[in-house]
C-alpha cells in the first residue's frame, strides 16, 4: 500500500512538472498569501511559480493598497514589498485596508476642500510607542485603534479640529483627534470613568469622546461615548453616556469619514460641520426652496435632568430661473413644535435670528438657530411670511419642511441603575409585607 501511494505521489509530481506555467499561475492567482506560502513548500516547481511577481503585486494591492509608484520609489520586487509590510503590519492585516482607505479618502477630500487641516496630521506612531502606552496605562489598546494610529498618530492640537465643529452665536466647539501620547495623559481611572481613553478633545468646551477599554461600570468594551454627569445625583461618579460608537473604533472612524467625503457633513469656512441633512427635509414653494439640517450638542445636553439641545441650519434659496420681479423679503416666521409626548407649541416672531433677508434670483441665505426639549425627540415645521419688493401688499407664505430631532442613544450611569433596582426591590418588599399583614 505504501508503495502504491509513493507511485501515485511520484506520478502527481511528474504531472505537475509537465503542466504549462500559465494555467498554474492562473490557479495560484486565486489564492491568498497564506495559501501561496503553503504551496511554495509543496514542490520545487510550485516554489518557483509562487515567487512570480504579478501574484504578489495583486496581494500588495489588496492588503497594503500599494501602487506602481510605491514600488518604483522603494526599488523592491512585489514579493519583497509584501514581506516588508507584513513583517511590520501583519497583525493588523484584517484592519489595515479599511482604515488606510478611509485615511486616504479623507486626505484626498480635505486636500480639495480645506488643505490646511491636512498639515495638522501627525505621522504614524511606531509599534514600540504603542506598546509603551499600553504599559503606561495598564490596558490593551484595541487592534483596529492601534492600526489607525500606525497610519496617523492623530493630529496636532489646533483649531479647527479634524473631528468636526459646531458654531452658534455664543457657542463654539471643534474636536481634535488626539495623538496617542496626549490621549494616554487623559486616560481615566477615577470612579465612574475607569479604563476610558479620550479619542477627541475640544479646547473651548473641554468636551471629549471616550472609548471604553474594558467592560466595566456598565460600559461595553470598545464603546465610544460622550460622558455626561448626572446633575441630579449627589455622587460625582454618576456619569451618563451619549453613545456615538457601539462596536469598534473602525466603525466609528469610517462612518465619520464617509459622512465627510460624501458631503453629508458640509465644509463651512474651512471647517467640517457635523450637521446631518435628511434629503426629505426639503420644501419648494414657487421659486423658493427651504432645506434643513440638524445637529445634537452633547456638551449642552443632559440625561438627568432630561435636557436635549439641538441646533438646526436652514438654507433658503431662490431659483436662478426666477423672474427679477419675484424678488421678496422675509418678514416673519411661524413654528409648530411637537415633542415625543404629542405636546404642541407654536412660536411666531419677526425675521430670522434678527435678520430680514432679501431674496433675489439665485440668492442663498443660510442661518443657524437652536432649540431644547425634555423628551428624547421632537419635530418642527412651519412657514416664513414674505412680501414682494415691488408690491408690499403682496404677502405670501413659504413652507418649512418638517424635520425631526432625535437624541442619540444614551445609557444611565451604573450608580443610578443600582439605585433604581434597589428602590424597585424595596417597594416590592413593602408591597409584599403589606399584603401579608393585611391577610392575617
Amino acid at each position: 500500500l505504501q508503495y502504491m501511494f509513493a507511485e501515485m505521489a511520484a506520478s502527481m509530481a511528474l504531472n505537475l512538472d509537465n503542466l504549462p506555467s500559465d494555467p498554474l499561475l492562473l490557479i495560484l492567482s486565486f489564492l491568498d498569501f497564506r495559501d501561496l506560502v503553503s504551496c511554495s513548500l509543496v514542490s520545487r516547481r510550485l516554489n518557483e511559480l509562487t515567487g512570480h511577481n504579478p501574484l504578489w503585486k495583486g496581494l500588495c494591492q489588496k492588503h497594503w493598497l500599494l501602487t506602481e509608484a510605491d514600488k518604483a520609489q522603494r526599488g523592491q520586487s512585489w514579493k519583497e514589498l509584501f514581506r516588508e509590510f507584513y513583517a511590520d503590519l501583519g497583525h493588523y492585516i484584517n484592519h489595515y485596508t479599511t482604515l488606510k482607505k478611509a485615511w486616504d479618502d479623507l486626505k484626498s477630500y480635505l486636500g480639495q476642500k480645506c488643505p490646511r487641516m491636512i498639515a495638522s496630521l501627525k505621522e504614524g506612531a511606531k509599534e514600540e510607542e504603542l506598546d509603551a502606552i499600553e504599559a503606561q496605562i495598564g490596558c490593551k489598546l484595541p487592534n483596529d485603534y492601534r492600526c489607525s494610529y500606525r497610519i496617523h498618530n492623530g493630529q496636532k492640537l489646533v483649531v479647527p479640529g479634524l473631528m468636526g465643529s459646531m458654531a452658534l452665536s455664543n457657542h463654539y466647539r471643534s474636536e481634535d483627534l488626539l495623538d496617542i501620547e496626549t490621549a494616554a495623559g487623559g486616560f481615566q481611572q477615577r470612579k465612574g470613568m475607569r479604563q476610558c481613553l479620550p479619542l477627541t478633545f475640544c479646547f473651548h468646551t473641554g468636551l471629549s469622546q471616550y472609548m471604553a477599554l474594558e467592560s466595566t461600570e456598565g460600559r461595553v468594551r470598545n464603546e465610544i461615548f460622550y460622558h455626561c454627569p448626572d446633575q441630579l445625583a449627589q455622587d460625582p461618579s454618576a456619569i451618563d453616556m451619549f453613545i456615538t460608537g457601539r462596536t469598534f473604533f473602525t466603525e466609528w472612524f469610517t462612518s465619520y469619514v464617509q459622512n465627510v467625503v460624501t458631503g453629508e457633513y458640509p465644509i463651512i469656512r474651512d471647517q467640517i460641520f457635523r450637521y446631518v441633512h435628511d434629503k426629505k427635509c426639503v420644501a419648494t414653494t414657487g421659486d423658493i426652496t427651504v432645506s434643513v439640517s440638524t445637529s445634537f450638542l452633547p456638551e449642552l445636553s443632559s440625561v438627568h435632568p432630561p435636557h436635549f439641545f439641538f441646533t438646526y441650519r436652514i438654507r433658503i434659496e431662490m431659483a436662478r430661473s426666477a423672474l427679477p420681479e419675484s424678488a421678496c423679503q422675509l418678514d416673519s416666521r411661524y413654528w409648530k413644535i411637537t415633542n415625543a409626548n404629542g405636546n404642541v407649541e407654536e412660536v411666531r416672531g419677526p425675521g430670522v435670528v434678527g435678520e430680514f433677508p432679501v431674496m433675489t434670483p439665485g440668492k442663498v441665505h443660510e442661518y443657524a438657530s437652536c432649540t431644547t426639549f425634555s423628551t428624547t425627540s421632537e419635530y418642527m415645521e412651519g412657514h416664513y411670511t414674505f412680501h414682494r419688493l415691488k408690491n408690499k401688499e403682496e404677502v405670501f407664505d413659504i413652507s418649512i419642511p418638517r424635520f425631526h430631532m432625535v437624541c442619540p442613544p444614551f445609557r444611565e450611569s451604573i450608580v443610578r441603575s443600582v439605585c433604581k433596582h434597589f428602590l424597585y426591590c424595596y417597594n416590592n418588599f413593602f408591597k409584599l409585607l403589606h399584603t401579608l399583614l393585611a391577610g392575617r
